[in-house]
């Protein structure tokens, strides 16, 4: 709901890098990435985002009537925004991969203002593309980094395209006009490359209440907020100069906004289930200062046609740490396997990493990978699936 990149606690996919992006309108190319990454571990995510300065940029305050297609495209009078895409696939002998593809917009000023060159914009663009090899128990992760202008990075609704550099997310028919779907998701990564198309399956959910997904009790603390559940996904792998065909599913979320971390707030726990009987789940656990969940914390269950069930923080909803795994950095703990429990309706699941290390170490050090899950669903009934954990602020508070 990812990674520490966003401007607000909004998990899912949103999540880690205004500080890096700010570098960039100081004068950071993507030339620069490596010397960007390798102060990340240096940043602090708390500090990073409860400072920004909101004032005349637009709040996400009240709920709203979405707006398609435009509302696929960019948003630049708020300060933050994500496409973020994670999915889990399968070749026909049984080899599986995870991967995770998120570009993050960020306005670093509310007011454009008269362009004096080709370079000036008040927007800048970050990217993540990670790849879990299940198999060789290898994981990949690279960022990317580019200023707001048309033949580096940007964001259109009509035809669907966001993109950074060669990393894309894009309407796979441009003369389709409004529809994005299906879109295409293509991008190279250390040795492997990505080429896969996405369906929309369910309808889209819209997250929170109609699409206002509130983080803190602050007025305008909150992001909208709509999510793609289950994308049938079909394409091609490239590993290792190995193509690979494969399919499975994949999850998009999309969230756009301008406020902060709210005091106290130090992280979250976000978890993106879906299971072989149709249904998903969507929970995440915002994390205080001193360990508890804040009473703002919420989750979802998406039904097999697309219902969403609310679930209550704390009355309706159980997460339980199993398991922890050690960062080979510095020792930093993780949580690393999970009991997810809804009792009311019988659902109790065991949520494991697909591999152990899928910690991205970038300007952002956070934990996002493929996981593995079973128990049982739906009425008590027995099931499997697939997801993605999201794992913020533990690096932070491990320095």
């Amino acid at each position: 709901m990812a990674e520490m990149l966003h401007s607000d606690p909004t998990p899912g996919p949103g999540r880690a890098c205004l500080l890096a992006l700010t570098l960039l309108l100081a004068g950071a190319c993507s030339e620069e990435r490596a010397e960007v990454a390798a102060i990340g571990s240096g940043l602090s995510l708390v500090e990073t985002l409860g400072g920004a300065d909101t004032v005349g940029y637009a709040r996400a305050d009240t709920a709203r009537d979405f707006d398609f297609p435009r509302d696929h495209g960019p948003h630049p009078d708020f300060r933050t925004e994500w496409w973020y895409v994670t999915g889990n696939v399968s070749a026909d002998d049984g080899r599986a991969y995870g991967f995770q593809f998120t570009i993050f917009r960020s306005a670093l000023s509310p007011d454009a203002g008269e362009a004096e060159s080709a370079w000036a914009t008040n927007q800048a663009y970050m990217g993540h593309l990670a790849l879990t090899d299940v198999e060789a128990e290898r994981f990949r992760a690279e960022e990317r980094f580019a200023r707001g202008v048309p033949w580096l990075a940007g964001a259109e609704a009509t035809p669907f395209r966001v993109y950074l550099e060669d990393w894309s997310l894009a309407a796979v028919d441009p003369g389709a006009g409004t529809a994005p779907f299906p879109m295409r998701l293509s991008g190279e990564i250390d040795g492997a490359r990505l080429d896969l198309t996405m369906e929309a399956g369910k309808p889209l959910v819209l997250q929170g209440e109609q699409g206002l997904s509130q983080k803190g009790p602050e007025p305008g603390n909150a992001s909208y907020y709509y999510a793609h559940t289950r994308m049938p996904t079909a394409g091609w792998l490239v590993v290792e100069s190995d193509s690979v065909a494969v399919e499975g599913l994949a999850w998009l979320d999309r969230e756009w906004s301008t406020s902060a971390l709210s005091p106290g707030q130090v992280g979250w726990d976000w978890f993106a289930l879906q299971l072989d009987d149709g249904w998903e789940m969507m929970v995440y656990q915002l994390r205080r200062e001193d360990g508890s969940a804040d009473a703002l914390s919420d989750g979802v269950l998406i039904d097999p046609t697309g219902q969403r069930v609310p679930l209550e923080w704390g009355r309706d909803v159980e997460v339980t740490v199993t398991e922890e795994w050690a960062s080979p950095v510095d020792g930093v703990l993780y949580p690393a396997g999970w009991r997810i429990r809804v009792p009311d309706r019988g659902w109790d699941l065991a949520v494991t990493p697909v591999i152990a290390d899928q910690e991205l170490r970038l300007a952002f050090r956070y934990w996002e990978g493929a996981v593995r899950v079973v128990g049982q669903g739906e009425a008590g009934v027995e099931v499997e699936g697939r997801g993605y954990v999201e794992l913020t602020g533990y690096a932070e508070a491990g320095r």
